[in-house]
């Protein structure tokens, strides 16, 4: 296995795999329903990279030194046979399998994906109150639905399972609290997450980010924190466990403490274009490549030369006042 550093000396461990721009629910912070309303055009299946050619770009890219591959949307559950692309991705050679999801699909699916080699999953949980997840989500599904798909997660062995929380100003900070109550003691690690300015379609504004410091001060108040090591270089959340044993949560500030210095994660589309970066601007396609019959050595070299050229540090720009340029969707590239 290869080590690869980009221009300022970031190591690629991570890769995000987008395998769909679909998504059952309209958030937000992500896919708002006035940028993408109903018999809105996404990509035809032909522009979709296929199961193999997933697999042979995580496969070459693994050997550049990533350890983690994480499936992503859209909403990764509505890709047609999901759990066959899950077993060729769990064959590739010492890397941890995991998913990002809404979670409402999982009652159907987890035990499949566990089976075929997926070894945990993130579930998105912005509100318990069902008013409140209603206007986060825009759709016509209740928390309740995202509560049955991590029972069924954990259920099938897909644990410990961890619950993202998009924190944003004005909507549902008060639901902080409540998260925290229900997940302490469960085994399952809540991360919230700074409302950020992810693409050019959710109308991202400053004074909606609730800091991580003011997320763990209103937790604290009733249930005491104390901060908690780093697992291991380039961790995103900042980890706090309950004083008294209960477990612990994880905090994700890349607006007001950004980690840009430390990030390891390069992310592929689900048309087959890597992107260095959340924020990113344009991409590497390896679709044309692909589909043009190159050969192993010349992806190999494009992906390295791509990681190589990294300079990327939009979040750390942001905070300086200089970032510009249009970016690219979450929903193209995943969280």
């Amino acid at each position: 296995m290869t080590e690869t550093r980009d221009a300022r000396g970031r190591l690629l461990r991570d890769l995000r795999i987008s395998v769909t721009d679909r998504c059952n629910m309209r958030c937000s912070y992500c896919m708002p329903r006035e940028h993408f309303p109903a018999g809105f055009r996404f990509l035809p299946r032909g522009e979709i990279l296929r199961h193999e050619e997933i697999a042979r770009v995580a496969g070459l890219m693994v050997g550049l030194g990533v350890k983690k591959l994480r499936l992503t949307g859209g909403e990764p559950l509505l890709r047609a046979d999901l759990p066959k692309l899950v077993e060729q991705l769990a064959a590739l050679p010492g890397v941890e399998l995991a998913l990002t999801t809404n979670g409402v699909l999982l009652p159907r699916y987890a035990a499949a994906l566990r089976q075929a080699g997926l070894a945990r999953v993130t579930v998105s949980l912005d509100a318990l109150d069902p008013e409140v997840f209603r206007r986060m989500t825009d759709s016509t599904f209740a928390p309740s639905d995202v509560l049955a798909g991590i029972d069924a997660a954990r259920a099938a062995g897909l644990a410990p399972v961890k619950v993202n929380c998009v924190v944003r100003r004005g909507v549902n900070e008060r639901e902080v609290l409540g998260l925290a109550r229900r997940f302490r003691g469960t085994g399952c690690v809540v991360r919230f997450i700074e409302y950020m300015d992810v693409g050019e379609t959710n109308g991202w504004r400053l004074d909606e980010v609730v800091t991580g410091r003011e997320i763990v001060d209103t937790i604290s108040r009733e249930l005491p924190l104390e901060p908690v090591p780093s697992q291991y270089d380039g961790e995103v959340a900042k980890r706090w466990r309950y004083a008294d044993g209960g477990g612990e949560i994880g905090v994700i500030t890349s607006v007001t403490r950004p980690f840009c210095g430390a990030c390891s994660r390069a992310r592929l589309s689900a048309r087959g274009v890597l992107y260095t970066c959340l924020f990113a601007e344009a991409g590497v396609d390896l679709r044309g490549p692909l589909r043009a019959g190159a050969s192993d050595d010349e992806l190999t070299r494009t992906l390295i030369e791509t990681w190589r050229a990294r300079d990327d540090r939009y979040s750390e720009l942001r905070s300086a006042g200089l970032v510009r340029g249009e970016r690219i969707e979450m929903s193209y590239i995943g969280g």
